[in-house]
Parts: C-alpha cells; sequence; structure tokens
C-alpha cells in the first residue's frame, strides 16, 4: 500500500490532478474534457477501497456526478480569469443563463437514473456527433445566415439554451461545443467573448446539477476535489492563454480536443466488447 492521503493513495490523488489539470484547460478554451475526467473516475472508484462501494455501484452516475465538483471549480477559475483580463459581461451572461439552469435541473434528474449499459452508447454517438461538428464547423457556416431580430431572437436563444442545459445537466460532456455553437450562431462575437460566456453559463447551471446528484448520493467529495484541484488550474492557464492566443488556437484545441475524446472511447467501446 502507498502514502495514503484522506484514506486515497496519493498516487491516484496526483493521477486525478494531472487529468484535472489537462481537461481543465481544454474545457476552458474548448470543450472535451469531460471525456477525459470520467473515464479517470471510473477507474479509481474500481481501484480503490476508499470509495467503499459494492461491485453492484453504478460507477458511471457517481462518475458523473462527482465531475460536477471539478467543473465548478474549474468554471470559476476561469470566470475569474477572462474577468481580470477584461472580459465579462455579467449582465448579458446572466440572462443567457437562466434557462441553461431550468434545463439543467431536467437533465441532471434523468442522469441520476441511467444505468450503465445505456450510458455508454449514447456517449459514443455524442462524441462521433462533437467529432463531425466540429470537422464541418456549421457554426462558422450558420453564422450570418440565420438572423433573428428582436423578441425572436430573445425567444429562439432562451429554447436553444435550454436543451443546452439538459444535456449539459445530464451528460457534461461537450456541451462546451453546444454553448459556442449557440452563442455563436445567435449572438455572434468572437470565440474569446463566447469563451467567457460559457464557463459563466456552465458554471451557475452545474451548481444546480450538482446538488441533484448530490441528494442522490451519487458524488464522492475527496475523489470530485482531488480533480477539482486539477480542473481549477488547468482552467485558469486556458482562460490566460484564450485571450492571449485568439480564435486561431481555440479552433486547434476543439478539433484536436474532439479527435482524441473519440479515439479514447472508440477505444474503450472495443475493448468492452472484446472481454465480454
Amino acid at each position: 500500500m502507498g502514502i495514503e492521503l484522506f484514506g486515497l493513495d496519493i498516487l491516484y490523488i496526483i493521477l486525478l490532478m494531472v487529468v484535472g489539470i489537462f481537461a481543465g484547460f481544454v474545457n476552458t478554451v474548448a470543450f472535451g474534457g469531460s471525456l477525459l475526467t470520467l473515464p479517470a473516475l471510473v477507474f479509481v472508484m474500481e481501484h480503490l477501497s476508499v470509495a467503499h462501494l459494492p461491485a453492484s455501484t453504478n460507477f458511471t452516475s457517481i462518475a458523473n456526478g462527482t465531475n460536477r465538483i471539478a467543473i465548478i471549480f474549474q468554471n470559476f477559475s476561469a470566470i475569474m480569469g477572462f474577468r481580470r483580463k477584461g472580459v465579462s459581461n455579467f449582465r448579458h451572461a446572466i440572462a443567457l443563463t437562466i434557462p441553461a439552469v431550468i434545463g439543467a435541473s431536467i437533465g441532471a434528474t434523468i442522469g441520476t437514473e441511467i444505468t450503465d449499459k445505456a450510458f455508454k452508447p449514447i456517449l459514443a454517438i455524442v462524441m462521433v456527433t462533437m467529432l463531425l461538428l466540429t470537422l464541418f464547423n456549421p457554426t462558422e457556416w450558420l453564422q450570418g445566415k440565420f438572423n433573428p431580430s428582436g423578441t425572436q431572437h430573445k425567444i429562439i436563444t432562451t429554447i436553444a439554451l435550454f436543451f443546452v442545459g439538459i444535456y449539459g445537466g445530464f451528460i457534461q460532456a461537450g456541451v462546451g461545443l453546444l454553448v459556442i455553437a449557440s452563442l455563436r450562431i445567435l449572438d455572434g462575437g468572437d470565440l474569446v467573448i463566447t469563451n467567457a460566456h460559457k464557463v459563466f453559463i456552465i458554471f451557475f447551471y452545474t451548481i444546480i446539477a450538482l446538488g441533484i446528484f448530490v441528494s442522490k448520493g451519487q458524488v464522492n467529495w475527496v475523489l470530485g476535489f482531488s480533480l477539482a484541484t486539477g480542473n481549477a488550474t488547468g482552467a485558469w492557464i486556458g482562460s490566460h492563454l484564450a485571450v492571449k492566443m485568439g480564435d486561431k488556437w481555440i479552433k486547434v484545441v476543439l478539433v484536436v480536443a474532439v479527435i482524441a475524446s473519440v479515439i479514447k472511447l472508440l477505444w474503450d467501446t472495443v475493448r468492452d466488447v472484446l472481454i465480454a
């Protein structure tokens, strides 16, 4: 047995922190970090006695809930980073956040009930879809072609972010692309400002989602705070680089993050089939 901290082997704490740093960075300048943190959380829970969970436990649901702790810390850190660089418009961001919060409460409730077997194929479909959306870049193509005005614009934006909130509350992974797409198509603006709004929206709806997972007992606090330390660090780095490097850097990270996530997911799926 190695050195322990809070009943957890310190090597696993380091693992979660390292994964968290990279995921926090990716999530801040792009999306897809949760495709790294979710497998890491499941791996740790399955290999450590600290979780005190029977073999029948739905590890995916607990990982899904525990991941929200890191998401909150990560996005708070990113908000502060963007604000320090002068990129913030909280009044507008609050208006965008309200429908997402309502949607997230519905999505998180669904997420607490889903089984491992149902979750994995959904995740596979999600990531393949995200990859296609990223490579074909419909956001850039649609921007400027869809210009609702006045009240119509507000209604469409509200509806879009409500459904984004449902998805984010349910699964989180890749939600950054949906937020970015919604804001770029409907609100316009460059990717730096869009990312500043994105982290604000995700921060607040994740608070609601986490509360729902906690109420169902699907959160491991020790693992969550270990991961959150890394996520917050990566988010701080990402928020500063996003402002410094601009749109081109963020677009590169978007593509790389999705391709890496899909490859990892497909490998895990094939491995599970071979083992079965």
